[in-house]
């Protein structure tokens, strides 16, 4: 018993004179942003569960998804809590997405992932899948003229998202708010999102539009200056990858993404991108 309390005693001090846990890497924002999104633009392959809350009218949808995708090229898997099922694979089905919709008639259909049926209540595409839309808010696009939106990010400190130690990058933005916009010659949706950084979502839904047609020209639009007034990143500070967003606009909360058991740069065989693929129901 003596000796079992001096070996005791003995590993107490010796952890004593251990050097402690290194502590987060302390970081600038350019650091922050240009770590990020080289994480984003470095992605190969991407596991991982999504929960997602978004408004939708005036009310909130929420959804549990399991996605797993390629980027080069684009290949996209998502199962929701409901069942359906989606498959979108760069070069096949004539560009449209498989979907079992876990419902009557219970029958694969092929659908535009930017037409109607698809976009109804979704604030993004199934080629939005992932973390390029994120990549897309920081950094924007050639034809956003303003940058305000995009300066406003700055490192805010860290914080645990689910036992994850993250970083925290956060945008202010109170000049937030709609402008109008005439639309030019052949212009859509996602070109004006692009001019504006503000997602086509909310553009559809101001002004009646839908994704996939184009924008009469002279059409007088309201827009968002930006994607919000306020947004909120965590990035997990090992994989540099965001696992918690939330966007808030003049409404408050408009989107929400908390993103689960990630896995980076995996191989994925590509039987899983396959309609016939075991276990599906596609």
């Amino acid at each position: 018993m003596l000796r079992f309390i001096w070996l005791t005693a003995l590993a107490t001090g010796l952890l004593a004179f251990l050097p402690a846990a290194p502590p987060a890497e302390k970081l600038t924002t350019d650091q922050l942003l240009t770590r990020l999104t080289d994480a984003i633009d470095d992605l190969k392959t991407l596991r991982c569960n999504v929960r997602a809350q978004e408004r939708i009218g005036s009310s909130y949808q929420q959804a549990r998804t399991s996605m797993k995708m390629t980027l080069s090229p684009l290949r996209v898997y998502l199962k929701n809590q409901k069942g359906i099922e989606v498959l979108w694979v760069t070069g096949q089905n004539d560009g449209d997405a498989w979907v079992y919709p876990n419902s009557f008639p219970y029958v694969t259909l092929s659908l535009d992932p930017n037409g109607t049926l698809m976009r109804r209540n979704q604030h993004h595409s199934v080629l939005d899948a992932g973390f390029g839309t994120i990549a897309d808010i920081i950094r924007g696009s050639n034809l956003r003229q303003d940058r305000a939106f995009d300066r406003s990010f700055h490192y805010d400190g860290d914080t645990l998202v689910a036992g994850h130690p993250c970083y925290v990058l956060r945008s202010e933005f109170p000049q937030f708010r709609y402008v109008t916009y005439k639309a030019g010659k052949g212009e859509t949706v996602a070109r004006v999102a692009a001019r504006f950084g503000c997602g086509e979502y909310r553009i559809m839904e101001r002004n009646s539009l839908s994704a996939e047609t184009a924008i009469p020209e002279g059409k007088v639009l309201q827009v968002p200056n930006a994607y919000g007034r306020r947004t909120i990143i965590c990035i997990d500070q090992k994989l540099f990858l965001p696992i918690s967003v939330q966007v808030f606009d003049d409404k408050g909360l408009f989107e929400k993404f908390d993103f689960s058991e990630v896995v980076a740069n995996q191989p994925i065989p590509l039987a899983e991108f396959n309609k016939d693929y075991k276990g599906y129901k596609l």
